[in-house]
């Protein structure tokens, strides 16, 4: 027992002195790869640019050092911690306990700075014998500027390895909402991954700012960065849905809650960057734009930092009231000040040499795309940040609800649907009558086959008709794009940027519809069930079969065991966790593809009457929301990869052709 003691009280100590580490290795490292940069710059050889990965090396093993010791602590209780005290406790799972280090504010700071060096590790690793160019020199010093903030952020107001008051043996555990699901092992990595995955791009944008190299180069360097972090945040998103929907009770997957927001708005102007950037890489427009989108998305991911954990939101996701909203609020401003002045210092140098033949070409859905995503962003900034300027100005408390987001999100939506349909079959420059005729002719019957059978199915009102009729036809659209390509190049008609993004738009098509139907057609009842008696709601028949109590050292869970359809018992829960004294509600999920039937236990639980508050929801297309996001996965790994009909090109200014529309 004293060499568990003596191990786990070393868990401190340590973590203190590699974040300490982290802090000296970054900075030596952002000076070293600005010396390299100015050697180069000189036309002198860059002999210092051979320290750069050892200094990025050392930083990315800080932080591997910092969080290992923050897990050892949760993994051995050290309730000398003060971490540990607030968020680790005796009877917690093993899964939950190692997830813990992420599930409150210090220690998610701690992983975004492990993501964060493990990103700049492997930018140094795979440009390893480039460090003499001035470009990738300047890429990795912004890559270690982010880094020292975050570092010192941790070492300082963020200290997950502060010491806490002695004589505490036992602490309550994460909160319960994190700790009942095995979602919570994913979601926060894979979006921090998302998060932090835009640092290296935005760094190649900040770098060719500096280095007047402005010309379409950088973007060859960036593309497959940006692309995956695009992917991670994509994944991320949809798995917070999902977590959603399982843990917190409601039935729904998207609340507008603020948090939620804050991993949205990235995710929108990063979603704009990507289908502009084709325009400047294949005719060298765009310039300014594109490199506003890709500033704007980095300082987002700021942005929403700032508001998850400076406690100036109120939600369900967000973190506690903490010291770091200055900081991050700072950091946020300097940023946008500093792109800001690099933009207007390159501005004769950005001017576009091309410009937009027709509206009705490729470019020109291109920059509607752009312009929609803009339009949403901003409507999703404005709701989410009003409350705050209200409060700071007029110091009084007011809240954007849902029907505002809906209210004016709805027809963006709408638009961008339509705009899916056309864009794909669209070529550069300019199309004519004939050709969008001949291209437009199968998917417009597949948007009519979807109407009918949305018309069939018993669907009514004109939103949901409507987000039928352009999925069917913008999914017809992306298929036609697929089935060419595969009957032209084989399997390998998957693969590429374009045919891969089209796998993405599929997966896109299928959350669009599955949220139209869910949001429009769900329908809810509160049942109040005797044991052996059946009642019907919307089709479907319940039975209570009985109680089912279910205890440990962490909690005591009382489950409704639901019979559904006569087949079957589905247990809705209500669990009491004893260190918090809450009480969490679980669902009970029965998934078809046509529907899922959501079943939660109400409050309060007599199990000794024989009877049970069920609320039911009886909601359609549910499934095909998880089966949309992994399309949209697989196709960010298709694109990831070059087609077949890539050409050479000289990567250091030359617009890069991409590739071509595949139909005759």
């Amino acid at each position: 027992m004293p060499a568990v003691v003596w191990a786990s009280g070393v868990a401190g100590p340590v973590g203190r002195g590699a974040l300490l580490v982290g802090v000296v290795a970054a900075a030596f490292g952002a000076v070293a790869a600005i010396t390299a940069a100015r050697e180069s710059s000189r036309g002198e050889e860059a002999r210092t640019s051979r320290l750069v990965p050892r200094f990025v090396g050392l930083a990315f093993f800080a932080s591997l050092g910092a969080i290992i010791a923050m897990e050892w602590a949760m993994i051995t209780r050290d309730f000398s911690l003060q971490y540990v005290q607030d968020h680790g406790s005796r009877s917690t799972p093993a899964l939950y306990n190692f997830t813990a280090v992420w599930s409150a504010l210090e220690g998610s700071i701690l992983l975004w700075i492990f993501a964060l060096a493990l990103s700049a590790a492997v930018v140094a690793w795979r440009y390893r014998r480039r460090l003499d160019d001035e470009l990738i020199s300047w890429a990795i010093a912004v890559i270690c500027i982010v880094m020292v903030f975050f570092f010192v952020l941790s070492f300082g107001p963020a200290n997950p390895f502060a010491e806490g008051a002695p004589g505490i043996t036992d602490g309550p555990g994460p909160n319960p909402l994190l700790q009942n699901h095995i979602l919570v092992l994913f979601h926060p990595p894979i979006l921090y991954l998302g998060y932090v995955g835009f640092t290296v791009p935005f760094a190649f944008a900040i770098a060719a700012l500096v280095t007047g190299r402005v010309g379409e180069g950088w973007l060859i360097e960036t593309r497959r960065w940006t692309l995956f972090a695009w992917g991670f945040l994509t994944v991320g998103i949809i798995l917070g849905g999902w977590w959603s929907y399982e843990v917190l009770g409601w039935s729904g997957v998207w609340a507008w809650d603020p948090v939620e927001n804050a991993s949205l708005l990235p995710w929108l102007t990063g979603t704009a960057y990507i289908h502009s950037v084709l325009v400047q890489e294949r005719r060298g427009m765009l310039r300014v734009w594109n490199l506003s989108l890709l500033l704007a998305t980095f300082s987002l991911t700021i942005l929403g930092t700032f508001l998850t954990r400076s406690g100036v939101l109120n939600s369900v996701h967000a973190f506690s009231e903490s010291d770091i909203g200055t900081y991050l609020l700072v950091f946020f401003g300097l940023v946008v000040l500093v792109s800001l002045v690099l933009i207007g210092w390159r501005g004769d140098q950005l001017r576009s040499p091309g410009s937009i033949d027709s509206p009705v070409s490729r470019e020109g859905a291109f920059l509607a795309n752009n312009v929609l995503f803009s339009a949403f962003a901003f409507v999703v900034l404005l709701g989410t940040v009003f409350p705050l300027i209200i409060e700071a100005l007029q110091d009084r408390q007011i809240s954007v609800a849902e029907p505002f987001f809906n209210r004016l999100s709805m027809p963006i939506g709408i638009a961008m649907l339509a705009l899916m349909c056309i864009a794909p079959v669209l070529p550069w420059r300019k199309a004519s009558t004939e050709l969008l005729r001949d291209r437009l002719f199968w998917p417009a019957w597949c948007g009519i086959a979807a109407l009918v059978a949305g018309l069939v199915a018993g669907a009514d009102g004109l939103a949901p008709l409507l987000a039928f009729t352009l999925g069917g036809f913008s999914g017809g659209a992306a298929l036609r794009q697929v089935v060419l390509a595969t009957r032209r190049q084989g399997w390998r008609g998957f693969v590429g940027r374009a045919n891969g993004g089209m796998i993405v738009h599929l997966g896109v098509i299928l959350i669009a519809v599955a949220l139209s139907a869910s949001n429009a057609y769900t329908r809810s009842q509160e049942l109040r069930l005797s044991e052996g008696v059946p009642a019907s709601f919307a089709g479907h028949t319940f039975e209570l079969v009985g109680f089912r109590e279910e205890k440990d050292d962490r909690s005591s869970a009382v489950k409704a065991l639901v019979s559904v359809d006569g087949g079957q018992a589905y247990a809705p829960a209500i669990t009491k966790f004893l260190n918090m004294g809450m009480n969490i509600g679980t669902p009970s999920v029965k998934t078809t593809w046509r529907y899922d039937i959501y079943l939660t236990l109400e409050p309060p639980v007599k199990k000794d009457s024989g009877e049970a508050r069920i609320k039911v929801f009886v909601k359609p297309l549910i499934m095909w929301l998880w089966v949309g996001g992994g399309l949209m996965a697989l196709g960010t790994v298709l694109a990831a990869f070059p087609g077949r009909r890539r050409r050479p090109t000289d990567p250091t200014s030359a617009p890069v052709p991409v590739e071509e529309e595949v139909a005759p």
